[in-house]
């Protein structure tokens, strides 16, 4: 037995039961606050933010405590954040464009998340090789989500009428997508993880490979973002800093371990382990958006008319590259 996978599977064991990684890793961790600060943060349960679940226990002994506050959306979480409800949150890529269109700049971006290849789910029994087999069909979508982006900027590109096919707006979660796929409601849907494996393990549906939707100019395969809002900057930079540190410590951990990211992912999602661990296959943990990826995001869209104005020149200044770079120091 190897030394690298007796450590792996050292790692993965402390992930299930719940423990901090930190000590495992080896580095040392930054100093304490000088007094206590909370943080309020909100998320969503899903598996590419498996890593918020090992933060608590570390940031505690640096003087920070974590508030969690799960929401179903990326949309209410944004809404949230403008309200001045969270210190920090997880939003979709398009969520920065969409608060400055808004008139809005109370939101400033730090960092992706995750990507993973995404593909249209198809029903079982019915053949969509291609994007012409959409003609015709119902495919079921979330309006104004981050898949939504990636879909209708991958339409664009590749030349594609959105009328080709006939849309049905589904509100909720995404056992709702599951749920219209397995009863032939629709005939495919557009939807998140682990909504996407669940059919394919279930055997009801299918990833129709030909039709993958996250490589587009305009979007990319950025699952989700870190922001942070300016009033969080100005009053609790140093623990937003130690709250990126602690974040990028355990998704490191959970990117070198498959077994522990999947552990860590059922924990979050509440998801039969095995479910999980499939779901979590396609995923890869760490950040690959840019500001020049949300700048051509935010031109895309304001050309589109999906957003109300082009604020792609605003972005940059809406982006704080420094957090992450001192975080990455400590």
């Amino acid at each position: 037995m190897n030394k690298v996978s007796s450590k792996a599977r050292f790692v993965g064991a402390m992930v299930a039961f719940g423990l901090s990684l930190f000590p495992v890793v080896g580095r040392a961790e930054p100093t304490a606050l000088p007094s206590e600060v909370t943080l309020t943060v909100g998320y969503q349960k899903v598996g590419h933010l498996a890593p918020i679940t090992m933060i608590a226990e570390p940031l505690k002994k640096l003087g920070i405590n974590i508030n969690l506050v799960e929401f179903a959306r990326y949309a209410d979480t944004r809404t949230a954040l403008l309200a001045g409800s969270l210190d920090v949150a997880t939003v979709g890529p398009a969520d920065l464009a969409i608060a400055l269109s808004n008139g809005s700049d109370a939101i400033v971006g730090l960092m992706g998340v995750g990507s993973s290849p995404k593909y249209v789910i198809a029903r079982d029994g019915l053949k969509i090789d291609s994007w012409s087999d959409l003609a015709g069909k119902t495919v079921a979508i979330a309006p104004g989500s981050a898949v939504w982006f990636q879909l209708a900027a991958t339409l664009v590109e590749k030349g594609v009428r959105y009328d080709s096919f006939k849309a049905v707006n589904i509100q909720g979660g995404g056992a709702n997508f599951d749920q219209a796929l397995k009863s032939k409601e629709v005939d495919a849907i557009v939807t998140w993880e682990p909504f996407e494996s669940i059919p394919v393990i279930e055997g009801y549906g299918y990833f129709a490979k030909n039709l993958e939707y996250s490589q587009s100019k305009a979007v990319g395969a950025e699952l989700g973002m870190m922001v942070t809002t300016r009033q969080a900057v100005q009053a609790k930079r140093d623990a937003v800093v130690r709250f990126v540190w602690a974040y990028l410590e355990a998704e490191k951990a959970l990117a070198a371990d498959k077994t522990a990211f999947g552990n860590a992912y059922a924990k979050l999602t509440g998801l039969d382990p095995k479910v999980a661990a499939e779901a979590a296959k396609p995923i890869t943990l760490g950040s690959v958006v840019t500001p020049d990826q949300i700048q051509r995001q935010a031109k895309a869209f304001a050309d589109l008319g999906v957003i109300q104005k082009d604020v792609s020149g605003e972005i940059a200044k809406n982006w704080d590259d420094s957090i992450v770079s001192d975080a990455k120091r400590l």
